[in-house]
């Protein structure tokens, strides 16, 4: 029986990861390339994809015809059957055909999921949650998605729409969201709302060295690490908010679901370390209850980059 290779990709609001898989699930081949995703088509951003996927077939050297099939993820809200974006707050899609585009141009077999429901399930076969069986996950990057797993298995509610807690509304008269809402969590805790309450400050006259970082858009991780390892008062100011209020929804989540498992992954996690889970762990006792909290453990995701590629993975095995 001749290989086959399967070709999975984290499609995120500022890049496209890629990696190659064998038949043993090992990497193989990665590449990664930022994507300009605030254009007014999805045009733009399918561009990204094509190329990520072209130039691996082509660098790694694998025959074209062992490609087994290809899985992605989309923030926002997938119809998972029929590999429809129906809607994304942080890319320029809405009823986007993405199954249908990329069946086109590979030939192959094309599976698409939301982008944390893929983390959390990476990280339940083959990273840190392996062995829970209740699991929320909590994964901080450009926006702020969740992802749950409820007696083993990844749940995604009704018409695949579940777990979008990272819009649950915890100020109804916070910060505008891009999904519309006010006060939203990702408004507050993922890169974008910790950009805007950066250039929030800027405009009241404080200077921070995160300045340029934010002036067309988000931050990339590590200028914020290097603003907090020089001292930067807004910066820190940015996290200690960011991080209260997923101590806030944490708590929340820990007395709705009573899970045992609370994850936290992505770009921002994977680049600041455990500083967010000091911070979130200080504080998130204040929101639930004792009885509940002392049975649920949380912890960083361990796949780091690959969370969502090792998800894609186990939506292409059927896992």
């Amino acid at each position: 029986m001749s290989e086959k290779y399967n070709i999975c990709l984290d499609v995120g609001g500022t890049k496209v990861l890629g990696a190659i898989f064998d038949e043993k699930d090992k990497i193989i081949y990665r590449l990664k390339k930022r994507s300009k995703s605030g254009g007014s088509a999805s045009a733009d951003v399918e561009k990204v994809i094509i190329d990520v996927v072209e130039e691996m077939i082509k660098e790694s050297g694998i025959d074209r015809k062992k490609l087994n099939a290809v899985a992605s993820c989309a923030p926002g809200v997938i119809d998972q059957d029929n590999g429809i974006v129906l809607f994304t707050p942080n890319l320029p899609w809405r009823d986007y055909d993405m199954a249908g585009a990329m069946r086109k141009q590979f030939g192959v077999p094309f599976y698409v999921g939301n982008d944390v429901n893929l983390g959390v399930l990476g990280e339940y076969h083959f990273g840190a949650a392996r062995g829970y069986k209740n699991i929320v996950g909590f994964f901080v990057g450009t926006g702020l998605g969740g992802g749950l797993i409820l007696n083993g298995s990844l749940f995604t509610g009704n018409q695949f729409k579940a777990a979008e807690y990272g819009h649950m509304i915890l100020d109804p008269e916070g910060p505008l969201c891009n999904c519309g809402q006010r006060g939203c969590l990702e408004a507050f805790s993922s890169k974008q709302g910790m950009s805007a309450y950066i250039r929030q400050q800027i405009s009241r006259g404080r200077e921070t060295l995160m300045a340029d970082a934010v002036q067309d858009g988000v931050f990339r991780s590590k200028k914020l690490v290097k603003a907090l390892e020089a001292g930067d008062k807004v910066a820190m100011e940015a996290v200690d908010r960011a991080c209260h209020w997923l101590a806030v929804a944490t708590g929340n989540m820990i007395n709705t679901i009573s899970p045992d498992l609370i994850l936290y992954g992505g770009g921002v996690i994977e680049a600041l370390g455990d500083l967010f889970l000091e911070k979130i762990l200080a504080e998130v006792d204040r929101y639930c209850m004792p009885q509940i909290r002392s049975t649920v453990e949380i912890k960083n995701a361990s796949l780091g980059d690959d969370s969502i590629l090792y998800g894609d993975l186990a939506m292409i095995k059927g896992l």
